[in-house]
């Protein structure tokens, strides 16, 4: 902004600002030239003037001519009678009288000519004047605007520089964060690491409280089911489930064990399922904290379910259904020759042959009935379709009667009327 505003003096080096240069500039020429104008304007005054001198001593010099005309003329004129001397007189008398008037008013035309004259341009003066006055308000808000602009350009280029300054500190102290953060996960890994070691104590005692929670869990989730603890010291897991429903009893086994070692061994699927064909399992889940290796979440590996106690809770749900959904299909498949040929006599005898005709006929009877109530109230229909014609009919006919009698007196029902009756009527008052 400030190289637009001001130039540089190719001899001095001195900032000259542009906007006070043309300002004054613009004022000298002004004030030369209303100087000009006004001493021209005296100029022509001072000589009108002169005029107007020469032409009252011009018109001293007629009357002082007249006058010694009028003497002479008197002299002459002695003998003549002194009645005519007295007309004489004041015809004389008369036309200078006149022709002075006439030399007055046409001077004072021309001078109020040349004062209206004056008084324009004085006019025209004043008017730039006002222009001065207004280019230099004009000057003071552009010069305000330009600060303020100049402000704006200075706050912006300080927040960038801040901006930049801060990105250069975040950079600089991008590593170091870095490294704290590193250590402090290091920090992390060791706390969990030796929080683990606390909570975990006698690999005895954790396993016993993993079997009691899934005990517990299993007995309160599902009451009608049996949940058989497996002695300390004997063969086998820790629990089988055996799945019970309201109406059927001993649907299937699921068979639970316990680990919560800190790796997990592929020896324990082998025993697991060997101590499942021994138990007469259905299902074996193996509950464990830490998965294999091949597994992200709970699996199935060599027909055995392995899971976290977390994932435990969903799983043993959707097993016990699965298990109660394939004894019901083993239970529908038992006897199924005897109970098709009972269906194939029950559809041959003649009670469903009478059920299904006294089906027809209630339908059939319900049809009718419905076309008998839609005769009727068709019937109604029409019958209350002619009354409200008729009340219509009569009532169109008593409004005609008095509108025609009453005219316009009457208030219109707009219902009885055209949409454009209205307009009608103000055309025809």
């Amino acid at each position: 902004m400030e190289k637009q505003a001001s130039i540089k003096c190719p001899n001095c080096g001195e900032l000259i600002d542009i906007n006070e240069l043309l300002y004054h500039q613009l004022e000298s020429e002004f004030r030369q030239k209303t100087s000009q104008e006004k001493k021209k304007f005296e100029d022509e005054l001072n000589k009108k003037r002169g005029e107007y001198k020469e032409a009252f001593a011009k018109l001293k010099e007629q009357e002082q001519s007249v006058k010694e005309q009028k003497e002479k003329f008197l002299e002459e004129l002695e003998k003549a009678t002194k009645q005519r001397l007295k007309l004489e007189k004041q015809k004389l008398s008369e036309e200078l009288k006149k022709e002075i008037l006439e030399e007055q008013s046409e001077s004072m035309n021309l001078l109020k000519k040349e004062l209206e004259e004056k008084s324009n341009q004085v006019k025209e003066l004043n008017k730039s004047k006002a222009e001065i006055e207004k280019l230099k308000r004009e000057k003071d808000e552009m010069e305000s605007k330009l600060k303020a602009n100049i402000e704006m350009e200075f706050s912006k280029q300080l927040s960038e520089e801040k901006a930049k300054i801060q990105k250069s500190i975040d950079e600089q102290n991008e590593l170091k964060f870095r490294q704290k953060e590193e250590q402090l996960e290091q920090l992390r890994k060791q706390l969990l690491e030796a929080q683990r070691k606390a909570e975990q104590g006698s690999q005895q005692l954790q396993g016993e409280v993993q079997e009691l929670a899934i005990e517990e869990y299993l007995s309160a989730k599902y009451p009608f089911d049996n949940i058989e603890e497996i002695k300390k010291g004997a063969r086998g897991g820790d629990c089988v489930q055996i799945v019970h429903t309201r109406e059927f009893q001993n649907c299937g086994k699921i068979y639970y064990e316990s680990k919560r070692a800190k790796d997990f061994q592929r020896a324990w699927i082998e025993k697991f399922k060997a101590d499942m064909r021994e138990k007469g399992a259905d299902i074996g889940v193996l509950v464990t904290e830490v998965l294999p290796k091949e597994l992200d979440r709970m699996g199935l590996i060599d027909g055995v379910w392995v899971c976290t106690f977390e994932e435990f809770k969903g799983l043993c749900g959707v097993l016990r259904e699965g298990i109660i959904r394939v004894y019901l299909a083993k239970k529908s498949g038992e006897n199924k020759t005897d109970k098709m040929s009972l269906l194939y006599g029950y559809l041959t005898s003649n009670e469903f042959k009478m059920q299904i005709e006294a089906i027809v006929e209630g339908f059939t009877q319900m049809q009718s009935d419905l076309d008998s109530e839609k005769r009727a109230m068709q019937r109604i229909w029409k019958q209350r379709e002619k009354q409200i014609e008729k009340v219509l009919e009569n009532t169109i006919g008593m409004y005609s009667s008095i509108k025609g009698i009453a005219g316009n007196s009457i208030g219109s029902v707009k219902a009885l009327e055209l949409p454009y009756s209205e307009e009608a009527e103000e055309l025809e008052e």
